[in-house]
């Protein structure tokens, strides 16, 4: 699943930043009838359609062999998740501006702790949207055969890709119709599994509590690693809050029940198939939904259902992150910390961010399939998983600033000691994110902030040039 205006010549202490300004808006792109402001129903699918991509399909078989303990993680994951979701509620209230987690850090810390927010989660978005359509092809492979060949597999991904990137150029009005169409598509057969699962649920089903070897924390813990990124996309609707109506209210709330919704969505429909396919049988599964539809109504149809589904699924989820990666540069470029070009608007999207985002996303597709299967390609979507996690504790560090530095005008009082409990489960949510991607993504993660650090240079050279 990112821009122009000048910056002050040196950057300010934390302490003296000014709240970041508002995006300028393209005469030409908010006034546009292709240009819609997102109401919360709209900031909810997006928030929930960019939570839930494809992995849903997959998570049941992953976390099987720690047995049903998994469950219990899957509850921790989404308290976290939750007060991650609180806090860009919090932080959006005060400051409802176009780039989230961008906005959040420059204000608290200054141009280069907002750099880096915007940078790696830039990253995050343009790596992952091509990791999506790839594994899309999978699910679209079982619909129409294109596996066999991988040029043919190449040109469907591509396809994939540029269908999404083309609704955003149309603009805001269609991005927001795609959004909501593709989430209630894709929530309807889930629901099916999550809530019809139930009449079929059979206890002897679920197998052993603790299915694996070593202590009952160690199994957690390694259920978790598995189930930690299926809630990246929580601050989708602070991304976008400069296209949210009445964003102070709508982003609050957009993040709180897209997140939430999304997690009684994946807490059921786990449970479901594990009430509904045999453990033994589970472990062992390359399409538990499929199994669980087929264990549930006879036949052989649920793995055509299964990939309708998760095609529809992943490309609502393209959609989404499609705009997103445009919204944090274009922010990022606002205040001259990336290149001016991204500041151009049309229709209410920033097409410069889209464009360059989608051709990048493009490129890494091709190198995937010209490289084959040894390619570098899984290291990179898994770098991604570090470089989420830095924005995510730059705005969770912003709000604890705020909470203890004393500025008065920035907390309300009567919040402060809930506000800051909920910070406080959030930076270790954040925390854990970082330790559940592994040594070898934070290695090749830091690499990739590393080479972010020389782009700062050279643009806040060329900015203070121009001042």
């Amino acid at each position: 699943m990112h821009v122009t205006g000048t910056a002050p010549q040196t950057a300010p202490a934390p302490q003296e930043t000014p709240a970041a300004p508002a995006p300028a808006e393209d005469p030409t792109g908010s006034s546009s009838r292709h240009a819609r402001r997102f109401g919360l129903p709209v900031a909810t699918a997006l928030v929930m359609g960019n939570i839930i991509g494809g992995g849903i399909f997959l998570l049941p078989a992953s976390v099987a062999p720690y047995g049903t303990i998994s469950l219990v993680a899957f509850g921790a994951l989404t308290v976290g998740a939750i007060a991650l979701a609180l806090v860009f509620g919090r932080l959006a209230e005060r400051t409802p501006h176009t780039g989230g987690p961008y906005v959040y850090a420059r204000e608290a810390f200054g141009d280069f702790a907002g750099f880096l927010a915007a940078w790696a989660y830039w990253i995050t978005t343009w790596v992952s949207n091509a990791a999506l359509a790839v594994a899309a092809v999978g699910y679209l492979d079982v619909l129409i055969p294109v596996d066999d060949h991988r040029w043919t597999a190449c040109l469907a991904a591509l396809v994939l890709q540029w269908l999404p990137a083309l609704a955003n150029f149309a603009g805001t009005r269609y991005v927001g119709a795609v959004q909501l169409v593709s989430t209630v598509l894709k929530f309807a057969p889930l629901l099916l599994v999550a809530v019809g699962g139930l009449f079929f649920f059979d206890p002897d089903n679920l197998g052993p509590f603790h299915a694996g070897g070593g202590s009952a924390i160690g199994a957690v813990s390694a259920s978790a690693a598995i189930l930690l990124f299926s809630y990246l996309g929580v601050e989708s609707a602070a991304v976008s809050a400069g296209e949210v109506e009445n964003a102070r209210r709508n982003v609050g709330r957009a993040t709180v029940i897209g997140t939430t919704g999304a997690a009684l969505v994946y807490l059921l429909g786990t449970l479901a198939v594990f009430g509904t396919v045999a453990h033994d049988r589970l472990v062992e599964s390359t399409a538990p939904f499929s199994d669980a539809v087929n264990a549930m109504f006879g036949g052989n149809w649920g793995g055509w259902a299964v990939a309708l589904a998760a095609l529809v699924s992943m490309t609502g989820c393209l959609n989404g992150w499609t705009l997103l990666s445009a919204q944090t540069p274009y922010a990022a470029a606002q205040d001259g910390l990336f290149p001016a070009a991204f500041t151009r608007r049309r229709r209410g999207v920033p097409t410069v961010g889209v464009g360059v985002t989608v051709v990048l996303a493009s490129l890494l597709t091709v190198y995937n399939y010209a490289s084959g299967p040894a390619g570098v390609f899984e290291i990179l979507v898994l770098v991604t998983t570090f470089t989420a996690t830095v924005p995510y504790l730059l705005a969770t560090a912003a709000q604890i600033f705020h909470l203890l530095s004393g500025r008065r005008e920035r907390v309300d009082r009567a919040r402060l000691v809930r506000d800051a409990a909920v910070a406080a489960v959030a930076a270790a949510f954040s925390i854990w994110l970082v330790a559940g991607a592994g040594y070898a993504a934070v290695y090749q993660g830091v690499l990739f902030l590393f080479a972010g650090v020389i782009v700062y240079a050279v643009m806040a050279a060329r900015r203070q040039r121009t001042a």
